[in-house]
C-alpha cells in the first residue's frame, strides 16, 4: 500500500476544542491500524477559520482562495475523518455549511469515517440519523463503527459505555475500519491499460 493522504475535518467552535481533540485522536489511531510502512499525510481542517468564507460563498457562490484550498484538500484526500459537536440533536450549522458548498461528487468512494461531541451520551443517535445518511447519500463509504464524546468520556475508564469500551476503545476500533476501507481502496485501483503502452517497435520484434 502506497502513501496516503487523510482530510480530518472539524467543526469545534472553542479553542480548545474537544471536537479537535477526538479528531485528532481518531487520525492518530488511523495511522497506528494502518500496515507497516504505510505513510499518512495527515492534514487538519478546522471549519471554525472558515466561517466567513462559508457564508459567504454560500451568497456568491464562489469560494476566496483560502477556502478554496481547503476544499481542495478534501477532494483530494484518499480518506476522511469528520468530526461535528451536536447542536439541537444534530450536527452544527457551520458543519452542514462546508458539505453544502463542497463539491456533490466530492466524495463518491471516499472512505469516511464520522465522529461528533456533546454534552451527555443522550445525543449520541445524532450519528445514525442524521451525520451517516449525509454522507450515505453523497455516495461516501462510511466506516461502520462512528464514534461519541460525551464530556464523561474525557475522564478515561469511568466513561466506559456499557458493551462498548472506553473512548479510547472506540476510537480504535473506528480507526482500524477507516484502515481496512483505505487499504480496500488501493487494492481495487485500477490500472489503466493504455497508461504505458507498448512500444510499436517491439510489437514487431516479438511478432
Amino acid at each position: 500500500m502506497s502513501g496516503r493522504t487523510l482530510a480530518v475535518v472539524s467543526a469545534g467552535l472553542g479553542q480548545p476544542s474537544s471536537t479537535r481533540l477526538l479528531a485528532d485522536q481518531l487520525a492518530a489511531a488511523t495511522e497506528r491500524a494502518l500496515p507497516a510502512g504505510t505513510s499518512l499525510d495527515v492534514r487538519h481542517v478546522e471549519l471554525r477559520d472558515q466561517g466567513h468564507a462559508l457564508v459567504d460563498h454560500l451568497l456568491t457562490g464562489f469560494p476566496s482562495p483560502a477556502l478554496g484550498r481547503v476544499l481542495d484538500t478534501v477532494v483530494r484526500a484518499d480518506g476522511l475523518i469528520a468530526v461535528t459537536p451536536i447542536f439541537n440533536a444534530s450536527y452544527s450549522g457551520l458543519f452542514k455549511s462546508f458539505f453544502d458548498v463542497l463539491d456533490d461528487q466530492a466524495l463518491v468512494g471516499k472512505p469516511v469515517l464520522i465522529g461528533a461531541t456533546g454534552g451527555t451520551a443522550r445525543h449520541s443517535l445524532a450519528l445514525e440519523h442524521a451525520m451517516r445518511p449525509m454522507f450515505t447519500y453523497l455516495r461516501a463509504v462510511v466506516v461502520p463503527t462512528a464514534v461519541f464524546a460525551a464530556a464523561e468520556d474525557w475522564g478515561g475508564d469511568s466513561g466506559a459505555a456499557p458493551g462498548l469500551g472506553t473512548l479510547a476503545d472506540r476510537v480504535d476500533r473506528a480507526a482500524a475500519g477507516l484502515a481496512v476501507q483505505l487499504e480496500r481502496q488501493d487494492a481495487s485501483r485500477v490500472v489503466d491499460p493504455f497508461a504505458e503502452p507498448t512500444p510499436f517497435e517491439q510489437l514487431l520484434g516479438g511478432q
